[in-house]
């Protein structure tokens, strides 16, 4: 883990208005700074950017966060790339960890320097070899898209790349995969007479290359070798260059080959990407699922094809959520993606994408296939061979509804389906949220939403609130927007048994050891985040964001909400003690007690207010 202390570090130095501003453009509007939204399609300018809070929130789809949360977001990176991301530009250092064991940063870095002055070098060998612009033109690209994907050539002779470097022996050339070395030490290039399609990592740096042969030659494409900055499990080609196409589609298409990616986007079809040569992973999924919502694999209609896919659907299952959607669009057995861009236009190509396949079915229909559901030995075998696989699906409604489908397609009922899977059954009704239910929360559902994607438009306006917030959630809003005011919370009156109260603990708690960072709401928000208190905090910041507080109230209503909540404590337990008299009888120790409350009462009626509201 990243020391907490550096991330605050951090997110002090970082000005979340300048990280934003690389990506957006912001116009200022008052106080804060806004764009369109990056993550929904909006045409109106609802993307606000607090520069005092140190905090991004969405008045259309909710998405909110910090500058950690933003380059996530927008650039797909994982929270260590994204604080390093951040870090770099302010000149930090993040402090080695146990998540980067016996890794050399510095070594890292020449390497992909290595690379960059590789793909300069093929890049340059394209513009002089005809035979290689030709083949590109004659597969239908236009310079601008072989400029776009940084395509190159590597020229047909065994050390073309001595001109290139100025020394050949050095062991980095070796390292990076560019050459090889026979039994006598003679060294040679790996890549000869190809087109090269550089593979670059989310920020853009080139960690390796796909060549694609010019004639009939094996292997048809050849890969880099792993290396110390390339994983072919953990990338995706055309990645970099698709970010835009993806946001502004909100779905991502994932292909099988380089030549894919790039035919489609000649076609203005820009959101593909590609597997390297090997079959989706974990990593792959995680990454497009933080990128979308919408993924998208095309297969061939083959039986290899089939197989890919179902692979592709194994290893998503453990990865789905219920606001993300898998399908799968599988093409006529004679055509790949190029081929089929190329054959039936864009627009066909897009009304496929539409009606390809949802995992759920692919799913079942997988499960289905070969066995005979007229008798009872196939339906049991089907309930049997789909455990392992329905069990894993890790989105609850998108399980259940699996577990329903498969129940009917079997003939069981779905407490059947769901006892021999070992799952309980009728699982507790959803608890109303009443926070849901006023303007500029900008979400659906609870608390865990961050920002959601897919609608295409702005999410209407809800009704204004007209209920009262109760004192423990003003509370929790004023500390959120000024964290030093939980040095005056009392503790002792703060209920532990709600999530607003049990967050509003642990900020007094973590306030009074010095533990607290006080410079914005993003701040706070980092210091949060994978704790039971991130939802709460979250949904907090972002109604903050539609319903600033105006700062000359703030004095007066902290200590009026001191109030009421002294007095609420105050009198549920005069209350209390009142009617256990009436029942029973009191012993000393309670009838004091009731008497010091009485007391209390006529004090607290007498201290000034603000209001009674």
């Amino acid at each position: 883990m990243i020391p907490q202390s550096f991330i605050q570090d951090l997110l002090a130095r970082v000005d979340i208005v300048e990280v934003v501003e690389r990506y957006l453009p912001l116009k200022k509007g008052g106080a804060n700074y806004f764009a369109c939204c990056p993550f929904h399609g909006e045409k109106s300018a609802s993307f606000s950017v607090s520069p005092t809070k140190q905090f991004y929130h969405c008045f259309g789809c909710g998405a909110h966060g910090s500058a950690i949360s933003f380059l996530m977001e927008y650039s797909g990176l994982g929270f260590i790339d994204a604080v390093k991301e951040l870090a770099s530009n302010v000149g930090m250092t993040v402090p080695d960890d146990d998540f980067t064991p016996n890794r050399d940063r510095a070594h890292e870095q020449s390497l992909t320097e290595v690379m960059a002055q590789a793909a300069r070098f093929y890049k340059e060998q394209l513009k002089r070899s005809p035979v290689a612009v030709d083949y590109l033109k004659g597969r239908g690209l236009t310079g601008e898209i072989a400029a776009r994907y940084g395509l190159g050539y590597a020229p047909e002779g065994w050390q073309s790349l001595q001109a290139a470097f100025a020394d050949y022996s050095a062991g980095q050339l070796l390292e990076c995969g560019l050459v090889l070395e026979n039994e006598q030490a003679r060294r040679y290039d790996r890549f000869r007479d190809r087109i090269m399609f550089p593979i670059q990592d989310q920020r853009g740096n080139v960690i390796g290359f796909g060549g694609r042969v010019l004639g009939k030659g094996e292997p048809k494409y050849l890969n880099s070798p792993e290396t110390p900055i390339f994983e072919k499990g953990r990338e995706l080609y055309g990645l970099v260059q698709a970010r835009q196409a993806v946001r502004d589609h909100e779905c991502v298409l994932v292909v099988e080959g380089y030549m894919d990616v790039v035919g489609l986007a000649q076609f203005g079809v820009g959101n593909a990407v590609a597997t390297l040569g090997t079959a989706a992973t974990p990593h792959h999924i995680q990454k497009l699922l933080r990128l979308t919502d919408r993924v998208v694999f095309c297969f061939d209609g083959d039986a290899a094809g089939r197989r890919a896919a179902g692979r592709a659907l194994e290893v998503s299952l453990e990865h789905l959520a219920d606001n993300k959607t898998i399908t799968f669009l599988f093409l006529p057995e004679e055509h790949d993606p190029d081929s089929f861009v190329r054959s039936e236009g864009p627009d066909a190509f897009r009304a496929a994408m539409t009606r390809a396949l949802p995992l759920a079915e692919f799913l079942l229909a997988e499960l289905r296939k070969d066995i005979d559901l007229d008798t009872a030995e196939g339906c049991a075998r089907l309930v049997h061979e789909a455990k392992p696989l329905v069990t894993r699906i890790a989105a609850p409604l998108l399980r259940l509804q699996v577990i329903k489908m498969l129940a009917e397609a079997a003939g069981f009922t779905q407490a059947e389906v769901e006892q021999s899977f070992g799952l309980k059954t009728n699982p507790p009704p959803r608890r109303f949220d009443p926070d849901n239910a006023f303007e500029g929360e900008g979400r659906r559902g609870n608390g865990n939403f961050r920002g959601r994607r897919g609608f295409g438009k702005e999410l209407p306006r809800l009704a204004p609130r007209t209920a009262p917030l109760n004192p423990i959630e003003t509370l929790l809003r004023l500390v959120v927007q000024h964290p030093v005011l939980a040095a005056r919370m009392p503790i002792d009156l703060l209920p532990g048994d709600t999530p607003e109260g049990s967050a509003l603990i642990a900020i007094t708690d973590a306030m009074s050891v010095g533990d607290l960072p006080t410079h914005g709401v993003g701040a706070l928000l980092e210091h949060y985040r994978d704790t039971p208190h991130a939802a709460t905090l979250g949904r907090i910041a972002a109604q903050l964001a539609d319903m600033p507080m105006d700062e000359t109230v703030l004095e007066p209503l902290l200590n009026d909400t001191l109030y009421k909540l002294e007095a609420t404590q105050v009198e549920q337990e005069f209350l209390a003690l009142n009617a256990q008299a009436r029942e029973g009888g009191l012993d000393p120790t309670g009838r004091r007690r009731l008497a010091e409350l009485l007391v209390q009462k006529e004090k607290l009626k007498k201290r000034p207010k603000v209001s009674d509201s």
